[in-house]
Order: structure tokens, then C-alpha cells, then sequence
């Protein structure tokens, strides 16, 4: 078996079970709990967020870390708030303006089963996105769903800094990488802020 196989292969295995963590984790938080979690960014990653930045940011689902208080709090200080759109599943992944996070109507469902954007909302290149992820390392090792559409993006956008937004239980202490992963600019947990790494992005 040729490294890169063994490599995908480890992947799968790992997100099966760092999914299945994630999950249960989720399960057992009480929703009155869950719904206050993430409200705020920790006063350090502002280094990464300039004024006046668009922010891209992702509704949470299944057992992903909450974005929603970061997506409420960053709209209230100004910033423009965009989320993923996709025309379809096979679609590449894009960003729609979203006007207020206060406003569910604003949404649509997607093609994953997630809300996004309205059709007619306007495109953005967010100037820094928060990305959710399946597992993480402490230097900013990103493992996502799978379907690579985070990695794809970030890829054609290189210079914008990407931050993750995970539970505690999502560290893991290694990850294997292939050539296009890229590591995250910082990681943020309920308990703690992993970064900013190095120069950003």
C-alpha cells in the first residue's frame, strides 16, 4: 500500500472515532448549557481579526463546537458576517453574506441539510474564517468531515487566516497530514486557546 493510501485510510479510521467522541460528548451537554458555550473569543485571538474584517463562520452541526455567539458577537462589533452556500452538493463551497445572525429567515436550507444564505444574499471572501473539525493538535493540526471542502477553499485562499472551533475532547496528540493540509492560525476550545501559531496565516 503506497504511503498516501495508508494515510487516507488512518484518516478514516481516526474520524470515525474521534466523530464518534465528539458525538457522545454533545449528547451529554445539558442545551440550556450548550447554548452558552463559545459566546465570546478569548481577548488574545483578536490579533487575528482585524478591525473592520468579514468574518466567515459556520452554523454548527450534528456534534460541532457552537459558532453562532461567535457569529452574534462579531456582527454586533461591526464585522460582516458570511456563511458557507452551496448551489449543490457537488458544488464547490462558497460564502454568502449573512445580514443578521439574529434572523433565521434570512436562511435557507442547504444542500447538506444545513442552513445557509439566501441565493440572492451577496458573495464574500471572508477575511478570516472560523472552520469547525473533527479532531485537532495542539499546533494547529486540522482534521476535517471529509469531503474537503474547507481544504479546497483555503487552499485557493491562502492568505486568510483559519481558526477552529472545537470541544476539549477533539485533541488529539498527532494527526496524519498530507501535502495540502494546512494547520490552523489557532484553535479554540471552551476551556482554552491553542495560538496563534507563528506568522498568519
Amino acid at each position: 500500500m503506497r504511503e498516501g493510501e495508508d494515510s487516507r485510510l488512518s484518516k478514516l479510521a481516526l474520524r470515525k472515532h474521534l466523530r464518534a467522541l465528539r458525538n457522545a460528548h454533545a449528547d451529554t451537554l445539558d442545551p440550556r448549557i450548550r447554548a452558552l458555550i463559545l459566546m465570546r473569543p478569548p481577548a488574545a485571538l483578536h490579533a487575528l481579526v482585524p478591525a473592520g474584517a468579514s468574518i466567515g463562520i459556520y452554523l454548527a452541526g450534528g456534534g460541532e463546537a457552537p459558532a453562532i455567539g461567535y457569529a452574534r458577537h462579531f456582527h454586533e462589533a461591526g464585522h460582516t458576517i458570511a456563511l458557507p452556500w452551496f448551489a449543490a452538493r457537488d458544488s464547490a463551497m462558497q460564502f454568502r453574506r449573512w445580514e443578521s445572525p439574529h434572523l433565521d429567515e434570512l436562511l435557507e436550507p442547504g444542500p447538506f441539510g444545513v442552513a445557509q444564505p439566501l441565493a440572492t444574499a451577496p458573495a464574500i471572501t471572508p477575511d478570516v474564517l472560523f472552520v469547525p473539525l473533527v479532531g485537532f493538535t495542539a499546533d494547529g493540526g486540522r482534521l476535517g468531515q471529509g469531503g474537503g471542502h474547507y481544504d479546497r477553499w483555503l487552499a485557493a485562499h491562502p492568505q486568510v487566516p483559519a481558526i477552529g472551533l472545537a470541544w476539549d475532547c477533539q485533541l488529539v496528540d498527532d494527526l496524519p497530514r498530507e501535502a495540502h493540509d494546512r494547520a490552523l492560525s489557532a484553535v479554540v476550545t471552551p476551556t482554552r486557546l491553542y495560538g496563534p501559531f507563528g506568522d498568519h496565516p
